[in-house]
């Protein structure tokens, strides 16, 4: 490398033992600029993904902290029982004579004994769709059970059919319109 020849300044006057002063006559570093430009480019790529990020991230597009989806607990299945055991009260909640005492033959047919099952009227005529009501979550089963050897009815736990007996467990079916001669359409059941 050639020695570069400097005009003398204030920093030549300095004793010779001070040590370096300063770095006032240093080479100019050379930057290749192939190495700048990457550099340059290296910069711009971060900004504009760094730009980028913010902007989905201020619009809500991306969440850092996303909260967890809870996931829903399965119902448990409960598997009908057909349970002699329990009274049977068959209510005829439609306007056709003898559908009680058809559907306590159908319950008495399915092993009830005789004395457990009583058919009777309800107060309306205009009941839609033939339901077993229990009390007790633990009679589902037996409630299930008990649609079952009807013919298929839907089931509901319900407190308005209280047995007489508060130490019986008693199922109640009312019997709806969907089982007489002539069911009403769809659309006129209210």
């Amino acid at each position: 490398m050639p020695k570069t020849t400097f005009p003398r300044d204030r920093f030549d006057d300095l004793p010779a033992d001070a040590g370096r002063v300063g770095a006032h006559r240093a080479e100019n570093p050379r930057m290749r600029g192939g190495v700048v430009f990457l550099w340059a480019a290296l910069a711009t790529i971060v900004l504009i993904a760094a730009g980028i990020f913010g902007t989905l991230l201020v619009s809500g597009r991306i969440d850092l902290f996303p909260t967890p989806t809870p996931t829903p607990t399965p119902t448990p299945v409960v598997t009908p029982v057909v349970d002699t055991t329990t009274s049977v009260l068959i209510l005829n909640a439609t306007p056709e004579e003898g559908l009680a005492t058809q559907m306590e033959d159908v319950v008495l047919g399915a092993g009830w004994p005789v004395g457990s099952v009583l058919a009777g009227g309800a107060g309306s005529q205009d009941f839609p769709e033939t339901t077993v009501y229990y009390l007790a979550p633990e009679d589902e089963a037996a409630a299930l059970g008990l649609a079952g050897v009807i013919g298929g009815a839907k089931v509901e736990q319900s407190e308005a059919y209280q047995p007489a007996d508060p130490a019986t467990r008693q199922l109640t079916i009312v019997i709806g319109l969907d089982r007489t001669a002539n069911p009403p359409s769809p659309s006129a059941t209210p």
